[in-house]
């Protein structure tokens, strides 16, 4: 990198993360601190308005804001495609502010660069389960709950348990404070502390089916962090299922949240799963048909007989 492309990225870096120390800086651009010092003292010069205190770095003086002078095709292409699979993914809102992004992106880039860009993007598209009418409802939920985890307010949710769960008791009330909202294989998870039970818990958008945001404010835990946030795997009944026939490589890319591993042989694979109850994983087993043997446990092989008999009654 060259002094004045490393001097431009001192200033996006300072300005992206609020202040910087000489050392840091020095270990992101490979240089020495003294090339740092030199930089800053050539930016300052160059009417920069930067501020270096003893121990904390440098930072940028408030209300300086330098916009990006250019991107890459690559990175502009990035960008782009990411703010259409937001589009696709968040609610109306979300999608109005993406698309007015994504129009003064456009508008910075050089013809020869949006002509690059648009040659990627017409060659990737997003497939996603976002279209259906059913969504609407959950796309409504997922407004209310971002603002609620934006403005750290708690909200009363109606939740309603899953229909294999043996509880007469299906819908529950919950009053939770939303830590952060979880996109997994495109389905959306809200990560709350729940008041009931005590502790941090995940709720599927889809089983909510009513929300109120109140007013009262939450302050979430200094030591949460969304990110590195691991949930406990509560999984803890093992299953293991040999799968032959055409089955054998079909479950090889079949993406099933309980699946733990493979273990091929020659008649077929060993699929291990770990569970929580032997119910959640009942159709899957039974989808597919004479492939599939349960080897263990013992439970999973009579639900899958009392199913097969309720089966044949129809037939």
């Amino acid at each position: 990198m060259n002094k004045t492309d490393r001097m431009l990225a001192i200033i996006v870096e300072i300005q992206r993360k609020g202040s910087c120390r000489a050392e840091d800086l020095a270990a992101a651009f490979e240089t020495s601190v003294r090339t740092i010092y030199r930089d800053v003292q050539a930016l300052s010069e160059a009417g920069v308005p930067l501020i270096g205190i003893p121990g904390q770095g440098y930072s940028l003086m408030e209300g300086y804001f330098l916009p990006p002078v250019c991107f890459k095709a690559e990175e502009a292409s990035a960008l782009l495609l990411g703010a259409t699979y937001i589009q696709q993914q968040f609610d109306e809102s979300y999608r109005n502010h993406v698309e007015t992004a994504s129009r003064k992106l456009e508008g910075i880039l050089s013809e020869e660069v949006r002509g690059d860009v648009d040659k990627t993007r017409s060659g990737i598209r997003f497939i996603l389960q976002r279209a259906s009418a059913a969504n609407e409802h959950e796309e409504e939920i997922l407004g209310v709950l971002r603002r609620a985890v934006l403005e750290q307010k708690q909200v009363r949710i109606h939740y309603q348990k899953p229909a294999n769960k043996p509880d007469k008791n299906k819908e529950t009330e919950r009053t939770v404070n939303p830590y952060g909202l979880v996109l997994v294989r495109d389905k959306w998870a809200l990560l709350a502390f729940c008041h009931l039970r005590g502790e941090i818990r995940h709720f599927r958008l889809s089983r909510i089916t009513g929300l109120d945001m109140t007013e009262k404010k939450f302050e979430r835990p200094s030591d949460f962090y969304l990110e590195t946030y691991k949930p406990v795997d509560d999984r803890h009944t093992v299953v293991r299922i040999h799968l032959s026939g055409k089955s054998r490589n079909l479950v090889k890319e079949d993406d099933f949240y309980y699946i733990d591993s493979f273990s091929e042989d020659s008649t077929g694979v060993l699929v291990t799963l770990r569970v929580r109850r032997l119910e959640e994983i009942l159709s899957w087993v039974l989808g597919w048909g004479a492939d599939a043997r349960v080897l263990e446990p013992e439970e999973l092989k009579q639900l899958v007989r009392k199913e097969i008999t309720k089966m044949l009654k129809h037939y």
